[in-house]
């Protein structure tokens, strides 16, 4: 790889800078010079020969955009000279061959994994209190507050010393002194857990399950179904008010669509069947302890691979994170998908571009259709009400080199590497098949996650060029990043760093099975990833449709 620029795919008629260049400056690409019409920051794209108006831009060997006025060799591409253009998609028109990676290294691994009576293996052991509405929430807090410092799952808050001090240098009349004073980093876990084969009691307020329309409420039961079929979650509590659309013979009806033989505790409580609200919370309580100590006798065996089930998600995206952090994350995908496991590339917003390449690795027809209409529906709900997928890259993106949502939707794609296609799942619907599923989501990171988690997922690689507080309340969160600079910024959140790849100092497939190493360590317990010691625990339904 040249370490300055780089030409992603022969077909390509730019380069992304892998450092900042100088306006002025002659770089040389193929014995041809090309002198440099503006300062190119890193991350960003130049023409390398002259781009006519109405010409498309090619970026991994695909249209990533239009020139919208002419284009220079060497010129800058902005969102003022480039606007989104994106490949077309049909029906499948062949089928992609796949030459699965090298899988000798972990082909006798395991991890350490809490052992399911349906056969799926969690790498946490959780206990989630949920409520099927709204209305329920402030009781879930309360629940919350009573249980989590009692049974030792709280975390030391560094800033409640800091307001402390604050307040008694403001008492004393010393207010200078309050900008020197430091807040130490405390990340350590509680060692007085009540329960130790329990890794926490997760708490899964929302804003829904009442209002809106029918098909709100019976989504929102999909998704909490998923989570308390998920291998991550040992049991559930859940409240619910009485009168509310999300009833519980609705969530207990998607249960069964996932698992008929659900054999995990599941205590539900009806506040407007219970009486007082103090009746309604001393049951939960009392019921959820009881469950969780028999929970608590569960410990951690031996797993296959084969019993990971990885979401592959990206948030915070840059110019460089479909060339490093989101191909080894595809790297990992396709050594998973080889050693039997399964794994789900969601954000269909920023599939945009790549539809036909992922039709074609779609197992048969009827996969590849059910693709193609959720994609075409999706779109056109976006455009019903005045938007559409090209208005998908943030201003973040944008400032970092991703100029369209094709461009980024060619880079996000990578984290589903080269494997067939073996599923394509509606919001909700839970992963069975191993292989790659696709499952239809928002590009909207934590309303991803969510749904990753509510399909299945046991652990999240989340790939992060900017920078992306976010965990997720069961599934342990990944964070990787594509650049050394934002890991060595932002070491509180970064797990794992890609960097090497645009320095040249590691390949594509070491980089993906070092992360592979890593993750059987999250998965057996041994390492807690930032996120799990930071406590973001986020959790967002998607609410697809309108309020009435």
């Amino acid at each position: 790889m040249n370490h300055k620029f780089l030409q992603i795919h022969p077909d390509d008629n730019v380069l992304v800078a892998l450092t900042d260049l100088e306006a002025g400056n002659i770089v040389n690409f193929k014995g041809n010079d090309i002198l440099l019409k503006n300062q190119i920051t890193a991350k960003h794209k130049f023409a390398i020969s002259p781009i006519a108006q109405g010409n498309y831009v090619y970026m991994y060997g695909s249209i990533v955009g239009k020139a919208v006025s002419d284009i220079d060799a060497g010129e800058v591409l902005t969102t003022t000279n480039v606007h989104h253009e994106a490949n077309s998609f049909s029906e499948k028109t062949e089928t992609t061959g796949w030459i699965s990676p090298d899988i000798s290294r972990f082909a006798n691994r395991t991890f350490n994994g809490f052992h399911r009576k349906d056969g799926q293996v969690g790498t946490a052991n959780y206990w989630i209190v949920i409520p099927l509405v709204f209305c329920e929430n402030r009781n879930v807090e309360v629940i919350k507050d009573a249980f989590v410092e009692e049974l030792g799952f709280s975390k030391p808050n560094p800033f409640k010393s800091l307001v402390q001090q604050m307040a008694s240098l403001y008492k004393s009349g010393n207010k200078a002194a309050i900008s020197s004073l430091q807040v130490e980093e405390v990340l350590a876990e509680n060692e007085q857990r009540i329960f130790k084969n329990i890794d926490g009691i997760k708490f899964l307020t929302h804003q829904g399950g009442c209002g809106g329309i029918r098909q709100d409420s019976d989504t929102l039961c999909a998704l909490l179904a998923g989570y308390i079929n998920n291998p991550n979650v040992a049991g559930a509590t859940v409240l619910s008010l009485g009168c509310q659309n999300a009833q519980p013979a609705i969530l207990q009806e998607k249960i069964n669509q996932i698992n008929p033989h659900l054999e995990k505790p599941v205590i539900l409580l009806e506040q407007q069947k219970e009486g007082t609200e103090q009746h309604l919370l001393s049951q939960a309580i009392k019921q959820t302890f009881l469950a969780m100590a028999e929970v608590d006798q569960e410990e951690r065996k031996p797993a296959p691979l084969s019993k990971l089930t990885i979401g592959l998600e990206c948030g915070g995206s840059d110019g460089f994170s479909g060339i490093s952090a989101n191909p080894a994350v595809g790297h990992v995908s396709d050594l998973l998908v080889a050693l039997g496991g399964k794994t789900i590339l969601s954000e269909f917003p920023e599939l945009c571009g790549v539809e036909q390449e992922l039709i074609n690795r779609c197992v048969n027809h009827d996969i590849a259709k059910r693709f193609s209409k959720l994609m075409v529906a999706y779109a056109a709900s976006a455009e019903a009400v005045g938007s559409g997928f090209d208005m998908n890259p943030s201003p973040g993106n944008i400032k970092d080199g991703l100029i369209t949502d094709a461009m980024k939707s060619s880079g996000a794609a990578k984290k589903g590497g080269n494997s067939p296609v073996v599923d394509v799942l509606d919001y909700g619907e839970y992963v069975t098949k191993p292989g790659l599923n696709l499952l239809c989501t928002p590009g909207n990171d934590v309303e991803s996650t969510t749904a990753m988690a509510g399909s299945g997922a046991n652990i999240i690689l989340f790939t992060t060029g900017l920078g992306t507080p976010t965990g997720n309340p069961v599934t342990p969160v990944i964070k990787v990043s594509s650049n050394t600079k934002l890991a060595e910024r932002m070491p509180d959140i970064i797990d794992v760093d890609t960097g090497g790849i645009i320095s040249g100092e590691k390949t594509i497939p070491e980089m993906g099975e070092e992360m592979l190493e890593f993750i059987i360590q999250v998965a057996s317990g041994k390492v807690k990833t930032k996120a799990q010691k930071l406590g973001q625990d986020d959790f967002i339904p998607w609410k697809r449709g309108v309020s009435l």
